[in-house]
């Protein structure tokens, strides 16, 4: 009975014609697809993947839809389709952040740090000794990092001056990868700058912080702490010059994280401590795992093992309101983009419930021969899944090609509003298959009306007028 409850829904919803002018729109239009999919792909003709690939392709299966179905199943299967494809395109640039956020981050900041309460972590070598025998741990790194003001020339900035050993934060930060001008070593070089004078220690500027200060590789620059007199007549008198140092622009990196280029500087770790003061002594201890998704454990274990006197901090813990942000963000997404869905489930209520009509006399006699009311229900239910699936497999697909074409060109961002310079994409299985239940789901309840319409549908009253 289900193979034949499945026959009877699919010739209720096959309807096939022979308009000769929509069969041409359909040759046109999938000769403009695939022109367009070369064109964009191919040849790498962005704008062309943008404008037109979409449309043409859509309108192609508009008027192929056409050939078989009704308009009104065929308007009910738009419907889905543009409900999916909206989904499925939210989901996978709103997963590409969440994944180019982590990359990022994780590439500027360590798995998991170690920070000391109070100014005197001077035992860092034999902690980080301690924490290096961890089975999880692949590397260990000490740093100093404070809030400084840096000047060149007339222009002045608030930056994060933070020192690294050049020999061990390579093996736990992305930062040779992400070297732009200049290599690691140069870091731990003194050389007289442009302007000529003694030689001065190295430093490495992000490459938005490099444009706002117009600096080039060997300028002079001043960090002044923002806790002393900035009057540069005060300078060299009292204490305000301990807490003025000058260094030379060795190289420039790019993380492609606003945040970071603009506000970040890398010196050396001994010239640091030397400017920061006291000596050998730091501000943590920083490490990089075997596999990261493993820090939030080793960061419990060691705040056990530590003690009350350290805090220890991993990756997702440091960037808690960004992620928290984005995951709220793309939960209400969903949820509005899910109401495009659910004007199209009442197209396919629209649709049922005008089939359960002009199918009066059918169901009659169906149930007159012994059909149960569960029989009939499930005819029409198939009807409506059908329609679902076939909205939900096009959909998908539109919406991977769709995110093929954005994936392919990397279509550019603001980097000081997004924070990255590329809108990212990241297709994921899971999300693909949570907007085939979400639609599946809406689908379903959308055909229960209709069915249960049918379903209550007397012989006698659909034979009356006949």
């Amino acid at each position: 009975m289900a193979l034949y409850a499945r026959l009877v829904a699919w010739r209720y919803l096959y309807r096939q014609r022979h308009d000769p002018m929509i069969r041409l729109c359909t040759v046109l239009f999938w000769g403009a697809s695939v022109a367009t999919q070369i064109a964009c792909f191919v040849f790498g003709q962005a704008l062309i993947g943008a404008l037109f690939t979409i449309p043409t392709t859509l309108l192609f299966v508009v008027f192929f839809l056409l050939n078989f179905f009704s308009v009104f199943t065929t308007v009910s299967t738009i419907g889905v389709v543009l409900g999916v494809t909206a989904l499925t395109v939210v989901l996978s640039v709103s997963s590409g952040f969440k994944a180019s956020f982590r990359q990022k981050v994780l590439g500027v900041n360590a798995h998991v740090l170690v920070v000391k309460y109070g100014l005197d972590f001077s035992e860092y070598r034999q902690l980080m000794d301690k924490i290096g025998h961890d089975p999880d741990v692949a590397a260990v790194s000490p740093f100093v990092i404070n809030e400084m003001m840096l000047a060149h020339g007339p222009v002045l900035g608030g930056v994060l001056v933070k020192g690294i050993d050049t020999n061990l934060s390579p093996r736990v930060l992305d930062i040779t990868a992400r070297l732009r001008v200049g290599k690691l070593e140069d870091l731990n070089r003194n050389m007289a700058p442009n302007d000529g004078g003694a030689p001065l220690p190295a430093m490495f500027i992000g490459e938005a912080l490099q444009r706002k200060l117009k600096a080039k590789i060997g300028d002079r620059v001043r960090v002044v702490s923002p806790k002393v007199d900035l009057d540069p007549s005060n300078f060299g008198a009292g204490g305000a010059n301990s807490r003025l140092r000058e260094f030379r622009i060795a190289g420039f990196f790019y993380y492609g994280f606003d945040e970071y280029d603009r506000r970040l500087c890398y010196v050396n770790l001994a010239e640091a401590q030397a400017f920061f003061g006291p000596d050998d002594v730091v501000t943590g201890v920083e490490m990089r795992l075997h596999d990261f998704s493993r820090s939030h454990r080793l960061a419990d274990r060691l705040t056990q093992t530590l003690g009350l006197g350290y805090s220890v901090k991993d990756w997702e813990d440091l960037n808690h309101n960004l992620f928290a942000a984005l995951a709220m963000q793309e939960t209400a997404l969903v949820l509005f983009l899910t109401l495009i869905i659910l004007v199209a489930a009442f197209n396919i209520v629209a649709t049922l419930t005008m089939l359960v009509v002009q199918k009066n006399k059918e169901i009659a006699i169906q149930k007159s021969m012994g059909a149960r009311s569960s029989q009939i229900a499930a005819i029409f239910q198939i009807a409506g899944l059908t329609i679902g699936a076939f909205g939900t497999s096009l959909g998908v697909s539109f919406g991977l090609l769709l995110c093929k074409v954005v994936e392919h060109f990397g279509y550019a961002l603001d980097s000081k509003v997004y924070m990255i310079d590329q809108l990212p994409v990241d297709i994921r299985a899971s999300s693909i298959l949570i907007t085939v239940a979400i639609t599946f789901a809406i689908c379903f309840l959308a055909t229960l009306y209709p069915s249960l319409r049918a379903a209550a549908l007397h012989p006698v009253d659909g034979l009356r007028y006949e």
